[in-house]
């Protein structure tokens, strides 16, 4: 049976993994180090988010997909937000990314919910 959140969940670990790897041998020596912190709470929020999405799309559980879902659109706005803002320095990127936050939130808030109903 094909599972597009659980594939879209493993191909952004990948991903997140890749980010942190590129932030920690070809940025290091490129980025300041507020620039470089930024660029590593991406890739971490990104993990884990890949991961949340491969548990939201295994999950059995009616509305569970929902949520896995809106962590992808979470990763989307937050981690990519701050991967153009610490690439880039334009300031104006950091106001986008509190809205892929509340994303994440309203992912593990649903997970909960769908949970909990069964």
């Amino acid at each position: 049976m094909r599972n597009p959140l659980v594939a879209l969940g493993a191909l952004n670990g990948a991903l997140a993994v890749a980010a942190g790897a590129f932030g920690a041998h070809a940025l290091r020596a490129r980025l300041d180090q507020r620039a470089l912190e930024i660029f590593e709470t991406g890739a971490r929020y990104h993990l884990i988010h890949a991961v949340a999405m491969v548990l939201a799309g295994a999950l059995v559980v009616r509305g569970a997909s929902t949520a896995g879902w809106l962590f992808l659109a979470g990763i989307v706005v937050f981690s990519g937000s701050l991967y153009a803002l610490a690439l880039t320095g334009t300031k104006g990127l950091g106001a986008i990314t509190p809205i892929g936050g509340l994303a994440f939130l309203a992912g593990w808030i649903w997970l909960a919910w769908s949970a909990w109903r069964g």
